[in-house]
């Protein structure tokens, strides 16, 4: 399993959103708006024991993905995505530039690696977006049926 968030992925994070990462302590927060959409979130990691917490506060939602083991940064698409893995199944909370937010959770590792035109539709937008964490589990990927 990759070691937790550090300081230097925290900072990328930062600056793919757009923002500074304010720290207090062992908790790194990152404060998101959009003037155009009205949208606000916070993003509060809190690193313990060897893995993080990943809490979103939003208007209208609090989501938070525990044992987080690592992240994705794409400054084209503006997002972050922040990967949990265990027991077969894997899940991921994606952080837009502007203010949004998206949960896939309890998804099969199996599909990950799955050809994703032959998956249910219904499984295959989770199925690419989670593919992104595969490297983060080299010599560690062994998807369970």
């Amino acid at each position: 399993m990759p070691a937790s968030l550090s300081d230097a992925d925290l900072d990328r994070a930062a600056a793919v959103l757009g923002v500074e990462a304010e720290r207090a302590g062992p908790m790194t927060r990152l404060a998101l708006s959009n003037t155009a959409s009205g949208r606000r979130l916070a993003v509060e990691v809190m690193r313990v024991s060897g893995s993080a917490i990943v809490k979103v506060y939003g208007t209208e939602a609090h989501l938070e993905l525990h044992d987080c083991a690592g992240l994705v940064t794409s400054e084209e698409l503006g997002e972050v995505i922040f990967f949990a893995r265990g027991g077969g199944r894997v899940a991921g909370l994606v952080i837009e530039r502007e203010a949004a937010c998206s949960l896939y959770a309890n998804v099969a590792e199996r599909l990950l690696s799955a050809d994703f035109l032959s998956v249910a539709p219904e499984v295959a937008q989770a199925a690419v977006v989670l593919s992104l964490s595969e490297p983060l589990f080299e010599g560690d990927w062994s998807p369970e049926a």
